[in-house]
């Protein structure tokens, strides 16, 4: 991919030398030309943050906050996780000031390809639909789809939940994974916007089963004392995580991912594992 990225690049300085069943769910002319001036350099002052080139350059993160422990507010409200860490990380060792920006999930693509971020970075599955649409890195963490139910509900299996009302996050992986299972369509579907929601709804019982993300699923159970939930030994789809950059905006892309590799090789991306896993799980490998 890093050659890939380089034969990119050099093609773009070449040319610039020539030219997740259904759902339920009052100036004077002179002035007047400088003020467009200024506003005419703001805009590509803008344009250039968000794209990762211009003299301040910055890494502006869009994310998901409610996606522990990847990305999510602590109880003080600040913006915690294992891929925020590992953002901040880059940012330090490129010399880049990092910007966490919380977007609709549903709409990043959007959000990116609008140039209102210019990577996005929190646990997102690695799909061919985005692989066509966003510049996706190697994978860096392996992940599953798999299924929370209440550990009295008598659900043990997928096939259980046949007629049950399943709820997972509305253009997630989970829910592409949920919808190619036999059961799903026998299902009512619930599709929220973030998996915070479903989680409460599971636990007063407004659901009987949430898909979920087991990276999230792990968390959450270690760290709610599960209070009631289980997760079923089946898994839905094994996956992996990536970060998404615009389009063409290789450049970023090749900085980035070059900064990750030298955490990984020095051992810095281990110790932020560490923190939120309690093991090392990386799997990143970029270059040659």
């Amino acid at each position: 991919m890093k050659k890939f990225l380089s034969i990119a690049l050099a093609a773009v300085l070449t040319l610039s030398v020539f030219a997740g069943c259904g759902s339920s769910s009052s100036s004077s002319a002179p002035e007047e030309s400088s003020s467009a001036s200024q506003s005419s350099e703001a805009s590509a002052s803008s344009e250039d943050a968000a794209s990762g080139s211009g003299n301040n350059e910055k890494l502006i993160v869009g994310l998901d906050d409610q996606f522990p422990p990847m990305g999510f507010r602590d109880e003080n409200n600040e913006l915690v996780g294992f891929d925020i860490d590992l953002a901040k990380a880059v940012g330090e060792k490129l010399g880049m000031e990092v910007e966490l920006t919380p977007i609709d999930w549903t709409t990043k693509e959007l959000e990116l390809n609008g140039d209102k971020v210019n990577l996005l970075w929190n646990g997102l599955t690695i799909t061919p639909e985005r692989q066509e649409t966003m510049l996706m890195s190697p994978a860096y963490i392996a992940n599953a789809q798999v299924v929370l139910v209440q550990a009295d509900s008598g659900i043990t299996t997928l096939a259980d939940l046949s007629g049950k009302t399943v709820g997972l996050q509305d253009t997630s992986s989970a829910d592409a994974a949920f919808a190619a299972t036999d059961v799903a369509a026998s299902c009512e579907v619930i599709k929220a916007a973030e998996n915070t929601s479903l989680l409460n709804d599971l636990k007063i019982g407004r659901l009987d089963a949430v898909v979920i993300d087991k990276v999230v699923a792990d968390y959450y159970l270690a760290q709610e004392g599960n209070e009631g939930l289980v997760q079923l030994e089946e898994q839905l789809a094994d996956e992996e995580y990536g970060i998404a950059f615009k389009k063409g905006n290789d450049e970023l892309a090749d900085k980035v991912l070059t900064a990750l590799q030298e955490l990984v090789d020095d051992g810095t991306a281990a110790e932020i594992s560490q923190k939120w896993f309690g093991e090392d799980r990386l799997i990143f490998q970029y270059g040659e």
